[in-house]
């Protein structure tokens, strides 16, 4: 059986593996995306390393956690989003000002909202977390 929406499945799972204390966690699909999204994740700071496992059912990724995630979803709809609403998505989506951070895919590729500000352009809403 097939899932809807592999990035939704593996933030979830992250979250959960979180919320109980795990240090690491393995997120059972793989794809671009996801991974480009736990770069993000790892260059802020939210999770240790990931590394790719290759099985005869498919790729998994081996996730290991540091302990700093609050929560983590995934957006839906994916809100086509400018650089003068991110504003209001902000106070949407993250408790704070400056805590957290959102993810944008744009034409640029993956991107933060911090560095959607700085290039001054707009895209679609994936993923948050803080």
């Amino acid at each position: 059986m097939s899932q809807n929406d592999q990035l939704s499945s593996a933030l979830s799972k992250i979250n959960n593996a979180e919320k109980i204390g795990k240090l690491s966690c393995v997120v059972n699909t793989s794809s671009k995306i996801i991974k480009q999204v736990l770069d993000i994740f790892k260059d802020k700071g939210y999770i240790k390393s990931y590394k790719e496992l290759i099985t005869t059912k498919g790729n998994s990724l081996d996730v290991t956690l540091s302990g700093k995630i609050n929560n983590c979803s995934s957006i839906k709809p994916r809100y086509p989003v400018k650089l003068k609403d991110i504003e209001k998505f902000e106070k949407r989506y993250l408790p704070a000002k400056d805590f957290g951070v959102i993810i944008v895919s744009t034409s640029k590729g993956i991107i933060t909202h911090y560095d959607l500000k700085d290039k001054k352009i707009g895209g679609r809403l994936i993923a948050y977390c803080y």
